[in-house]
């Protein structure tokens, strides 16, 4: 099928969103070109996050919220494992099964890969955005973008599924960066943290380089930035880390080496803290094939690099990879320093020692990850925005124009680490945190920019949301279904002909329940909370 000279949806992104968006505008009988700005489709799901949050906590079962293609996507993955019998069971019982809901990067690129052949409307381009004047625009209406492979992609509707929001800034739409004050929108969790509670680092460390001595400067990884004003906002960004699976298993293993570059330097902080008492995760196997992925959260030093990623949704491509590489070399030092420095304690030692990166898993690129896990970059900012209070039992009232549910704490990992009355200390963690959440619907209204900004675009990875509001809606699932929305609003108004902030509800709802699609948050059930 040879392409159009004009999409009827250009779809810009690598994500799950980005995949959701393409496979459904194409069983709607849409010519789609998804730009992928990575050779690698299918985001951070194919990057080794594979330990999903579904059901993985104990409060709370959040796989009550899967349905149309989110819950398709799991359903092709569970048939390659041979358990969709089981996860049939597990949905249709509303069991809770975390297991169900695991897979590996490879399995999860296949599946992808074939999903998308089965739609041949949808012509893959592999290309990013030029780094400058990306987006023709006229007026209000985009026409086209720029790659930099020299092509000029002219569509009708235009989405963002990038996790940077690239496509926003270039469109130029109104968006934010890093956290809001407590008094923007009245949100308790908001700006710089009174107390970090969770992953926070609970011995006592001489944070100087030489101890005792303020002069001689501080540890890597220390920021000299003063601890400020409890509730300000800032432009940190939550710690990105890579979600690197590994393995014990002989036959797939490569054992970890010393990196090239290694500076054992950089791991003074964890000697430090290991020999005044604090300690390290060790790894366990909770993927199939015998396999870990590692969170970034794992204890209060893991492989979260905190304050250095916070240039990464605004940075040059050339700065993206140098904070990239950065953090794969501080990624990979780490598993070395865990596995064979004598400071860390020896059953520990002997845990990492016995793994390895995966032979099987990301065979083009030294058995390592691709992407970064992006946790947060660039947040649209339209009439509607997603707040705290969407997220409370106390809060904001229902939406009336749900098109998919949030089902997750307001989840924000911690943006710096810095020195708070002489000890080092962990900042900006949220989670859970004694906030009363629920689940909420996600408005339709937060998904379009302002109609004075653009009248054919829609963002799925991006939404309009504060800092806080986005740590309950960034979940791969939570991108499935918010993609699945978006592919079926641009339908809607290519055949009403209007705008995408004037497509109607009620059609929409239809057609997503038809789908499969869940949307009413009062359905999915209410998260525990031990005071109850």
């Amino acid at each position: 099928m040879s392409p159009p000279e004009i999409f009827d949806i250009v779809v810009y992104g690598s994500t799950s969103g980005a995949v959701a968006t393409a496979v459904q505008a194409s069983r709607l009988g849409r010519s789609v070109a998804l730009v992928s700005p990575q050779e690698h489709i299918g985001g951070i799901q194919v990057n080794g996050l594979g330990a999903t949050d579904i059901d993985n906590q104990a409060e709370f079962q959040n796989s009550t919220t899967l349905g149309g293609l989110n819950l398709e996507l799991h359903q092709r993955i569970s048939r390659h494992y041979g358990r969709l019998d089981r996860l049939n069971q597990v949905v249709e019982g509303k069991l809770k099964d975390p297991d169900v809901w695991r897979f590996e990067a490879r399995v999860a690129e296949q599946v992808i890969r074939d999903w998308l052949a089965e739609n041949p409307s949808v012509t893959i381009i592999k290309s990013r955005l030029v780094e400058k004047n990306a987006v023709v625009k006229d007026g209000t209406t985009i026409k086209a973008i720029r790659l930099e492979n020299g092509q000029s992609i002219s569509g009708k509707i235009f989405v963002e599924a990038s996790y940077e929001g690239d496509l926003l800034a270039a469109s130029r739409i109104t968006w934010t960066l890093g956290r809001e004050s407590s008094a923007t929108y009245s949100e308790s969790l908001a700006g710089v943290r009174a107390e970090t509670l969770y992953r926070q680092i609970d011995v006592d460390i001489d944070p100087y380089l030489t101890p005792g001595d303020t002069s001689s400067g501080l540890l890597y990884g220390i920021s000299p930035e003063p601890f400020g004003q409890p509730g300000a906002g800032d432009a940190h960004l939550q710690s990105y880390s890579y979600r690197l699976p590994l393995t014990d298993d002989p036959a797939n293993r490569i054992p970890l080496t010393e990196p090239e570059g290694y500076d054992p330097a950089h791991f003074e902080l964890h000697r430090r803290f290991a020999r005044a008492g604090g300690e390290f995760y060790a790894p366990k196997k909770r993927l199939p094939g015998g396999k870990t992925d590692l969170i970034g959260s794992e204890g209060a030093l893991s492989t979260d690099l905190l304050g250095m990623n916070d240039e990464w949704p605004v940075a040059s491509y050339e700065g993206r990879k140098r904070i990239l590489e950065e953090t794969a070399r501080f990624t990979k030092g780490f598993l070395w320093f865990l596995a064979t420095d004598e400071a860390v304690p020896e059953p520990i030692r002997r845990e990492w020692s016995r793994f390895g990166y995966c032979r099987d898993e990301f065979p083009d690129n030294g058995h390592f990850p691709y992407e970064l896990y992006v946790r947060d970059a660039r947040r649209m900012v339209s009439d509607y925005i997603v707040t705290e209070a969407t997220a409370s039992q106390d809060g904001a009232p229902e939406v009336p124009d749900p098109v998919a549910v949030a089902y997750w704490p307001t989840d924000t990992h911690s943006v710096r680490r810095i020195l708070r009355d002489g000890r080092v200390h962990n900042e900006g963690f949220i989670f859970k945190d004694g906030h009363r959440w629920r689940p909420f619907g996600i408005a339709y209204r937060a998904l379009v920019p302002r109609r004075e900004e653009a009248g054919n675009l829609v963002s799925v990875t991006c939404p309009s949301s504060s800092h806080v509001g986005y740590g309950a809606v960034r979940l791969e699932h939570q991108f499935y279904a918010l993609g699945q929305a978006c592919a079926n609003a641009c339908d809607i108004a290519l055949e009403k002909g209007v705008g995408m902030q004037e497509v109607p509800y009620e059609p929409l709802r239809e057609r997503l329940l038809k789908q499969g699609v869940i949307l009413d948050a009062s359905s999915v059930g209410v998260p525990s909370f031990g005071d109850e």
